[in-house]
């Protein structure tokens, strides 16, 4: 009879807390918080919130267990156990570690005008390349190649062509798509291919065969986008990160070289 009444009870205060904004249950008096139920749920894009209720009432049922259990294994003297007593300081090691990082990270602190200093010295850092938009018919013999190009200076539209012999022509698995590559850099492609393309123009096809490590290739140029440099204001927040980076590990290096000097280090 006790255990139908506290079970009843105990989904009572579940249901209830379900609503609640802050404390989602107790147990013994501990409250659940957001914090419990973001390290059962492991995954920050999951909103407990927006669960189905069915989904809380597990999620609850499961943290309420945990923390039965737990508090049973150190009232049975687990916190004695040399694997327990091991973790729990390998715990406080990487936590003491993670907080102190954290505060020295607060610290840094920079001006607006050592962010600008710093973008006036690098805007060879802040510059978009320029991007290619190309397609490409990919065969394994240069006779192959001439033949495409054949029949691409024949025909009256070209793109449309193009496409149709990607289809049925092009070893490559972008030929299914008409041979579509999309948009990239010049240094995300292989030096052969990408000399050829970048010397295009818009709108042309390569009138020779491009030969590379995987063959030959007959190109389509469909767009050339101009690269750019970057203005301070879209890459300010870049520039704090980079700054905040470089000045934590500069800081790091500092300490730890000191700290080094009178450790007893043995590597094994």
């Amino acid at each position: 009879m006790k255990r139908i009444v506290s079970s009843l009870v105990a989904s009572m205060v579940l249901m209830s807390a379900l609503n609640a904004a802050d404390s989602y249950a107790s147990v013994n008096g501990e409250e659940i918080t957001k914090k419990d139920i973001t390290m059962v749920l492991q995954d920050p894009r999951i909103d407990f919130d927006k669960l189905p209720d069915t989904a809380k009432k597990q999620v609850l049922e499961q943290i309420i267990n945990r923390k039965l259990l737990s508090k049973k294994a150190l009232d049975d003297g687990i916190d004695k156990d040399p694997q327990y007593v091991e973790a729990i300081s390998k715990i406080k090691e990487d936590l003491a570690f993670q907080v102190w990082q954290k505060n020295e990270v607060q610290k840094i602190k920079f001006t607006d005008a050592e962010k600008q200093d710093f973008y006036n010295k690098n805007k060879d850092k802040f510059i978009v390349p320029e991007n290619l938009e190309a397609s490409h018919i990919l065969v394994k013999t240069e006779a192959e190649a001439k033949e495409i190009i054949k029949q691409l200076d024949k025909a009256t539209k070209k793109e449309d062509k193009f496409k149709e012999l990607a289809k049925t022509k092009s070893q490559d698995p972008a030929g299914k798509n008409g041979g579509y590559l999309g948009k990239f850099s010049a240094d995300q492609m292989v030096p052969e291919f990408s000399a050829a393309a970048t010397t295009m123009a818009k709108g042309s096809y390569s009138k020779t065969p491009v030969k590379t490590q995987f063959g030959y290739h007959v190109i389509y140029l469909k767009d050339k986008i101009a690269g750019k440099s970057l203005s301070y204001a879209e890459v300010e927040s870049n520039i704090s990160q980079i700054l905040l980076g470089n000045s934590y590990n500069k800081k790091v290096k500092d300490i730890t070289d000191e700290l080094r000097k009178d450790a007893k280090i043995v590597i094994k």
